[in-house]
């Protein structure tokens, strides 16, 4: 019996091929997003839960309220670890790490560099779940000068993992580290990635008892049952007892006098699983992901399911209601209603698995796409198989069941004489709960298009807005391998006609760069301390960068020795409260260095669009590194051949490398552009699927309406009339729901915007754009059906009587 059903079912969906290709197609592309969102979410959500011990596992951060800005460092001072350990009865391990770079490792006559080594306590594969192939991670870094290597880099430097006792000599500065580990590799969603491991022993600060420095990432392992918030009450304690004695000598004042002024400072607890998408500390490990994307392509995921699967009931219901015929004969046969309604479902369930076997192949074509926009490497294998198979078949029952129930329920009661005889009506609750559901399609619709022009929006704004610096055409490039020759290097490039400025110095303000905390005060009141940022530059970097002064000079080897001077930004003279006479005051830092203005720059963007400029201090410090290179806009694949063989002239470890201070600006926003070409791809997708309702409903309404239109066609009624009086029914369910939507988008895009320090306004022509568009689309979409229904000839209307 199943066996018939199931022929029938598949005969059915044969001669209704083109609403059974829409149908399934539809629902289809609906399961693919909703799947493909899902494994971005779920990877997203996964990192760093590896970890054996992720619930109990805290990171310490530093944070504080001051003038100049607010303080939020992921890493903290050297002795936090090993007195939380010690004074702490709530903490059970703790474990520090501080980053080593990417060293030149030389092995035989190859020189790498290309693995990121951090310094680590031997505690630290205590708390984190790094399991080792080889050697003992309890013992492996009790020695200075031991490492732990994973098991790429073993088979790269060595051509093998059986690397125990093996030495791995960093070249220029004598150290040898001795490989006592070899482990897996680090997982890709863990907030850190390294390579190689080394005993953090080697280094003389970490014996640092000072709480005047940093750079120490600290973790905690909290014992079983203790609360972040108890912990973290006693730290306040554990803070306040450690850095008093030590302030009065940084900073020239007490630490209850500098708490008085209204600053803030203490030490608190990021739990593990929070780092990646709760974190928005300077110095992270890693980019951090962001909690409102998951919330946001988590809603398109379910409102799009949702469409797809509202289509799929629309269309099974209007291809339903021309089988009335085809009912009311099988009653005549001798078809019970229970025989009825198996078929109906059967059909249902047949077309919606159809779809779900179609999006497993989708997602299977579709994920090397979206890892490129995503910027992931995503595999349908991190899908739980034990829970999403029974879960999408439970899915394809349910909407089979869904879709099927009207023609099932609805055809199959009707008397089949009043079938046959053409005597019945459909109910119009029932087109007015289709309409609705089309205006819920069409209120996702244009929700989608209004983000996706407010992003498009936003970010060409953050391409142009004036950064107060110019950011073309300015090479930067790695210069340090070539050691003492650099400074030679450099004059070479200043003779290039093509070379318009050079200048030295590792501080960008755009992309990763260097960057530290400088406390200052007037020289007048020294209580008046303002937190700002230092720039360590030469002569050349204000003019290379394209940036203006306001008033003063800028350094000059003609004034004599500019050490002691300092040019400031106007955000920095106005925090320390200065309005004019600015030039030739004087500052005074922790180390109680007195310092001259000599000058002040206008304020430039140095952080993110996302907050507001903060003071910056620019200090004299001729250092090698980075050259920057600002250029002529001329043939730049020439220029960059004559600079590489100007590099090559000297002797160097490392191949030439450069890269472009526009890229490194576009680089800081890869999150908001990701999330813009996955909002512009999903919003199309839904856009389509919702198009595929309205044409259901298109279907379904010029069916129920063919003798009205037979009749209207003999009366007089032109094409055009009849076209356009269709048309307009379904452009107004579409006015409605941008009219519903507006405000929703409005209020959506309003709180997206929230995170930018410098935005654009949301204006009245953005809604303008996005109901034309929507209109459009939809007119566009029911227009075929509507002149195909007001051409068919009025007699074929009229004779089925």
């Amino acid at each position: 019996m199943i066996k018939s059903y199931i022929k029938i079912a598949i005969r059915n969906l044969k001669r209704n091929i083109s609403i059974s290709l829409i149908n399934v197609c539809g629902l289809a592309l609906g399961i693919a997003t909703c799947l493909l969102i899902s494994l971005y979410i779920t990877d997203e959500l996964s990192f760093d839960r590896f970890n054996k011990q992720s619930d109990r596992i805290v990171r310490v951060v530093f944070k504080g309220k001051v003038k100049g800005g607010d303080i939020k460092e992921a890493h903290v001072m050297p002795p936090v670890a090993s007195t939380m350990k010690a004074e702490l009865s709530d903490v059970e391990e703790t474990a520090r790490l501080r980053m080593g770079g990417v060293p030149l490792f030389q092995i035989g006559n190859q020189v790498f560099h290309d693995a990121n080594l951090a310094y680590v306590d031997a505690s630290f594969f205590k708390i984190f779940t790094l399991p080792l192939l080889k050697g003992d991670p309890l013992t492996a870094l009790a020695e200075p000068n031991t490492a732990i290597i994973s098991e790429t880099m073993a088979n790269k430097y060595f051509n093998t993992s059986d690397v125990i006792g093996k030495e791995l000599p960093i070249k220029g500065n004598g150290t040898i580290l001795k490989i006592t580990g070899v482990m897996k590799n680090i997982p890709e969603n863990s907030h850190f990635n390294f390579d190689i491991f080394t005993s953090i022993d080697a280094l003389e600060d970490a014996r640092s008892t000072s709480w005047m420095t940093s750079e120490y990432y600290t973790y905690a392992l909290l014992k079983k049952d203790v609360t972040v918030k108890q912990v973290e009450t006693k730290l306040a304690t554990l803070f306040d007892k450690h850095v008093g004695p030590q302030f009065m000598a940084g900073f020239g004042m007490s630490y209850e006098d500098y708490k008085k002024t209204g600053n803030k400072i203490g030490l608190y607890l990021q739990p593990l699983t929070d780092i990646h998408l709760h974190s928005d500390f300077v110095y992270d490990l890693s980019p951090s992901g962001n909690i409102r994307y998951l919330y946001i392509f988590g809603v398109i995921g379910i409102f799009m399911l949702l469409i797809a699967t509202i289509n799929f009931m629309n269309l099974s219901t209007a291809s339903g209601s021309k089988r009335f015929k085809e009912v009311g004969v099988r009653k005549v046969l001798g078809a019970g209603k229970q025989k009825l309604l198996i078929q109906f479902f059967t059909e249902g369930i047949l077309t919606t698995y159809i779809a779900l076997l179609l999006a497993i192949g989708i997602v299977f074509l579709a994920l090397p796409l979206f890892n490129h926009f995503s910027g992931k490497s995503l595999e349908i294998g991190q899908l739980s198989f034990i829970t999403t198979i029974p879960l999408l078949l439970g899915f394809g029952l349910l909407i089979g069941l869904f879709s099927s129930s009207y023609p099932a329920l609805y055809l199959s009661s009707f008397n089949p004489i009043m079938i046959l005889r053409n005597r019945f009506n459909v109910s119009g609750n029932s087109l007015g709960l289709r309409s609705g559901l089309v205006i819920f399609q069409f209120i996702v619709s244009v929700g989608l298009i209004f983000s996706t022009v407010v992003v498009s929006r936003q970010l060409d704004y953050m391409r142009h807005i004036k950064l107060g610096y110019d950011k073309e055409n300015v090479v930067i490039i790695q210069s340090w391998p070539l050691g003492v020759n650099e400074k030679a290097f450099a004059e070479r490039l200043t003779q290039d006609s093509r070379v318009l400025n050079v200048s030295h110095s590792s501080y960008l303000p755009a992309g990763a760069t260097y960057n530290n905390n400088f406390f200052i005060y007037p020289k007048e009141i020294p209580n008046q301390w303002v937190k700002t940022l230092r720039y360590d530059v030469d002569e050349q970097y204000i003019p290379t960068m394209g940036m203006k002064l306001k008033e003063g000079r800028n350094f000059s080897t003609t004034y004599g020795n500019d050490s002691l001077s300092v040019v400031i930004n106007e955000t920095a003279a106005k925090n320390l409260g200065w309005k004019d006479n600015i030039i030739g005051r004087t500052l005074t830092d922790k180390d109680n260095k007195v310092l001259q203005v000599i000058g002040v720059v206008e304020d430039f963007h140095f952080k993110p669009l996302h907050e507001t400029i903060a003071p910056l201090v620019m200090v004299l410090n001729d250092q090698a590194g980075n050259l920057i290179i600002k250029t002529k806009a001329t043939d730049m694949e020439k220029l960059l051949a004559t600079i590489k063989q100007y590099y090559h002239a000297y002797p160097s470890d490392l191949p030439f490398d450069y890269s472009f201070l526009d890229d490194r600006y576009n680089q800081t926003y890869q999150s908001e552009l990701k999330t813009g070409q996955l909002l512009t791809i999903f919003a199309s997708l839904t856009i389509f699927v919702a198009c595929l309702g309205l044409l259901g409903l298109a279907i379904f309404t010029t069916h129920q309406r063919k003798k009205e239109i037979g009749i209207r066609k003999v009366i007089g009624a032109s094409v055009p009339d009849i076209a356009r009086m269709l048309s307009f029914e379904f452009i107004r369910l579409v006015v409605i729901a941008i009219i519903i939507a507006s405000p929703i988008a409005w209020w959506m895009m309003h709180m997206w915007l929230e995170d930018f320090a410098y935005r654009i306004d949301i204006q009245w022509w953005m809604f303008a754009i996005t109901g034309l568009l929507a209109v459009v689309i939809a007119l566009f979409t029911v227009s075929s059906q509507a002149i195909r229904a007001a051409v068919a000839n009025p007699v074929n209307s009229l004779k089925d009587e």
